[in-house]
């Protein structure tokens, strides 16, 4: 008989139900012993952070400097920039309207420790290194190895990677629903689940608003430079935005994408350069719902949200999230690192980032792919000047 496979986002909607049915029943020592795990699981996270950066970001840095090209520079550059910018729309949208619409302060009493359900035992699991320490090596690396050409240094790198998105998909996210439900059925049984479920769903219904509006306006600066109706352009990539709303995988997408984009008047052989290119490294929609999320707990955790920490934060993930595998949830796989070092998110805010995040999987999906059909435009018009 053929396997069902439940997607992602209905294993982790089941854990979230589920953690919180049984919370309102569940004896003390079910919770504990699944706080016991969730701890032992965030230890064995922590320790892959930084192996997922270097074994992500090593090859992806080799891959775009070795194929160096006029074309592929500015493609790059367009795809960083409109990623960028999407994380300071983000974060301009979330710090004016977040604070009316999410109690500040609201989840504080998440970050007290936990004295009710304590787990029985903890398991130490320290990283190989940390986080900033993994970045600078796999920018030295991976430059190094597209510098000097040193293709079995990069092929090592390349077995890297395919061994980190492996764990990734094997160990990490099928555990991922168990980690959730852990979680959801501590906070159900210390009474701390209601504002959370409130606040979650605000969250999911605003950020989906602000996908829709971020690509009006990358639309909006395509159509100015391909000299196009922005909304007639807009409405050719429809295919393509329902299309990776259901698959949430921008490579999955990508023949729709292409079909979209030579529709919209792109020419075949820069849509065929520009869609595969950006459905790895143009994240827009990706790094919109991080930022608006992280902000969003930031203030319902009342830690401090200040622009400074959040620019670096933003700039360093438009580079991090290049390295997001193609996996379902690998985006947040890849950012959490700077979560942690960045903005300071402690294990709880962390779990409660890759829910949200995995609730709106393919809300970003969709709007990074959406997104490549207007880099494809803008390329088209500078392709056709140097033409």
């Amino acid at each position: 008989m053929k396997k069902i496979r439940i997607p992602l986002l209905a294993r982790v909607l089941i854990a979230i139900v589920l953690g919180i049915l049984i919370g309102l029943v569940a004896p003390a020592f079910i919770v504990r012993a699944m706080n016991t795990f969730d701890g032992i699981f965030d230890q064995l996270l922590r320790f892959f952070i930084p192996l997922i950066i270097i074994g992500l970001v090593t090859p992806a840095i080799a891959d775009v400097g070795a194929k160096a090209g006029r074309m592929l520079l500015i493609t790059v550059a367009i795809a960083y920039t409109f990623t960028v910018l999407s994380g300071l729309f983000a974060y301009l949208f979330s710090s004016t309207l977040f604070p009316k619409v999410v109690g500040a302060g609201s989840l504080t009493a998440l970050k007290a420790a936990d004295v009710d359900f304590a787990p029985y035992f903890t398991l130490a699991i320290p990283p190989m290194t940390d986080v900033m320490t993994a970045l600078v090596l796999s920018f030295l690396l991976g430059i190094g190895i597209a510098a000097s050409k040193a293709e079995v240094l990069g092929k090592g790198f390349g077995e890297l990677r395919t061994i980190v998105v492996r764990s990734i998909e094997k160990v990490i996210i099928p555990v991922l629903p168990v980690y959730i439900f852990g979680l959801f059925l501590d906070m159900t049984a210390a009474g701390k689940v209601v504002p959370v479920l409130k606040s979650f769903l605000v969250l999911v219904l605003v950020i989906f608003a602000m996908t829709l509006v971020l690509l009006v306006l990358q639309f909006c600066v395509a159509g100015l430079v391909a000299r196009k109706n922005p909304f007639k352009m807009l409405w050719g990539m429809l295919p393509a935005y329902v299309t990776a709303l259901g698959t949430a995988s921008s490579a999955a997408t990508i023949p729709v994408t292409l079909r979209c984009t030579t529709g919209n008047g792109v020419r075949e052989s820069v849509a065929g350069f520009v869609v595969p290119l950006c459905a790895t490294i143009h994240l827009s929609g990706s790094t919109l719902k991080i930022t608006s999320c992280a902000i969003a707990l930031m203030l319902m955790l009342g830690m401090p949200v200040s622009f400074p920490a959040l620019l670096g934060f933003i700039m360093m993930l438009g580079i991090v999230m290049v390295a997001a595998p193609g996996v379902p949830g690998g985006a947040i796989m890849a950012a959490l690192g700077i979560l942690s070092s960045m903005l300071g998110f402690d294990a709880q805010a962390q779990a409660m980032m890759i829910t949200l995040y995995i609730a709106m999987d393919s809300f970003g999906t969709a709007c990074n792919v959406t997104g490549d059909g207007a880099i494809s435009l803008i390329m088209d018009r500078i392709a056709a000047k140097e033409s």
